[in-house]
């Protein structure tokens, strides 16, 4: 198991996963960073989350890959 950390950020804000989460393997991160998203975008808020990206990172700071929100939120009516 690797400790992944799941930060979100746009061009004004960035919103830091100071904690991480154990995961076990690329496939396990990459369904974490969906929940992840989602958690943010459930929220009933007035919030465009079209923006954000998701970047997954190790604890040594190197990035496997980002998620934009769009991927998980689909394209707008």
């Amino acid at each position: 198991m690797t400790r992944m950390f799941f930060h979100c950020s746009n061009t004004r804000r960035v919103i830091f996963d100071y904690r991480g989460t154990m995961v076990d393997g690329l496939t396990d991160a990459r369904d974490h960073a969906t929940r992840v998203v989602q958690s943010f975008t459930n929220e009933r808020s007035l919030a465009d989350w079209r923006d954000w990206v998701l970047h997954v990172s190790d604890d040594q700071g190197d990035e496997f890959f980002v998620v934009p929100f769009t991927f998980v939120l689909g394209k707008p009516n």
